[in-house]
């Protein structure tokens, strides 16, 4: 089949999966599967602007790993090239040129030797998205494949144009947290270190999210700055929708307390007090306490009432230190490296219990971590490097916590 009876069989079945399925998603993902056909990728992804964010969300692709609903920055990597030229690209080794596919090929499975990329837009437009294939099974893409898929790319860009679309990370309900161009730098020397550089993040209710990312960037210098424990540089944050950027010494004090718990991967309960005591006195300085016994209970420690830390496991003394978050009734939850000094068996009691704590107490939880098995059992993983933002993973089916294995 030369090219031009290739173009004109593609087209019919484009144009009929976009008549005949009812979902946009799903009407994507036909496209994708017959693009990928037709040009011998090995895998594709549809690439949409959500214009309130400003980051590029997966809302289709053709691959064996389920990524719809990664999201990357507008200008991130050869598909934000593409976006903000306007151009198609067809490149080869785009790892070399600086050009990797989300910033890190672990988010994927996949590793790119060859993409090519078309920006989705109508004609007088900005684009508004992009359709990006990955590594021809046969060689390099080349001019035809171009041709034809921008073809069928002009296609999907009229009807998306019309009817419409929903990005799969919209959410019904509006963020507790929300960050905005957030910055934060500390002295050192004569000059200043840049930690986060820029940092745009919603948290939502009822929520578990896990950032992921190596030692030195960002992690728990974000987690601070969510749970009131560090100020931001510049930019904003929001909580309830009000400004929480530069908040008074009562209204930090007030929020601390009553609205944020904290599980840390040191524990810090108070050694002279036993488990009960280290939950009572906490009880004593909050508003709405849950009894301690009952915090106790929901994490399995009732007959370890009246024991010391130096009488428990670390595991033990780590279910302290969540129910000591737990009665003081907070709406959420962070918890920074809960697991990095437990064993495996130890990890998972834990991690059964945090999820609970989301599952069905309906609290919002933020988890940094470095293991990415964890990250598994979110509902939304958000990947830090170097101070930025570098993926945000909506996981569409989170495993629990006793089917996760390391």
């Amino acid at each position: 089949m030369n090219s031009k009876e290739l173009l004109t069989t593609t087209i019919w079945e484009l144009l009929e999966s976009l008549q005949w399925e009812k979902q946009m998603e799903s009407a994507l993902t036909a496209c994708l599967l017959t693009i990928r056909k037709a040009t011998g990728a090995e895998a594709g992804f549809v690439w949409l602007l959500n214009r309130d964010t400003e980051r590029l969300t997966i809302a289709a692709c053709a691959t064996e790993i389920d990524v719809t609903g990664m999201t990357i920055e507008r200008d991130q990597g050869a598909v934000g090239q593409v976006l903000t030229a306007g151009q198609s690209l067809i490149l080869s080794s785009p790892v070399q040129e600086g050009n990797p596919l989300f910033g890190s090929d672990e988010a994927t499975g996949i590793r790119i030797w060859n993409q090519m990329i078309v920006p989705l837009r109508t004609p007088g437009s900005d684009p508004f998205g992009c359709i990006q294939l990955v590594n021809k099974r046969d060689g390099c893409f080349e001019a035809d494949e171009l041709h034809i898929t921008e073809k069928l790319t002009a296609l999907i860009s009229m009807d998306l144009d019309d009817k419409g679309y929903d990005l799969p990370e919209k959410k019904t309900c509006p963020p507790m947290i929300s960050l905005r161009n957030v910055v934060k730098e500390f002295a050192s020397g004569e000059g200043k270190i840049r930690v986060l550089k820029g940092i745009c993040l919603d948290i939502y209710p009822q929520e578990f999210l896990v950032i992921l990312g190596e030692s030195g960037c960002g992690k728990t210098t974000l987690m601070n700055i969510i749970g009131g424990m560090d100020s931001l540089t510049e930019g904003t944050m929001l909580v309830d929708g009000k400004d929480f950027s530069h908040p008074g010494s009562a209204e930090l004090t007030a929020y601390r307390r009553n609205e944020i718990g904290y599980i840390f991967q040191a524990y810090h309960l108070m050694p002279n007090l036993s488990a009960l005591e280290n939950l009572e006195f906490i009880a004593e300085i909050v508003k709405n306490p849950m009894l301690p016994r009952k915090a106790l209970e929901l994490v399995g420690l009732t007959d370890r009432a009246n024991n010391f830390p130096s009488q428990m496991s670390g595991g033990q003394q780590q279910r302290v230190s969540i129910a000591r978050a737990l009665v003081k009734q907070p709406r959420l939850i962070l918890a920074d490296e809960p697991t990095a000094a437990l064993d495996y068996a130890t990890s998972i009691e834990v991690l059964t219990i945090v999820e609970d704590i989301v599952r069905n107490q309906g609290k919002t939880v933020v988890m940094i971590t470095h293991n990415p098995e964890i990250a598994k059992m979110a509902d939304r993983v958000v990947r830090l490097s170097n101070g930025r933002i570098s993926s945000i993973q909506l996981n569409m089916n989170p495993l629990p916590a006793k089917e996760l294995s390391w």
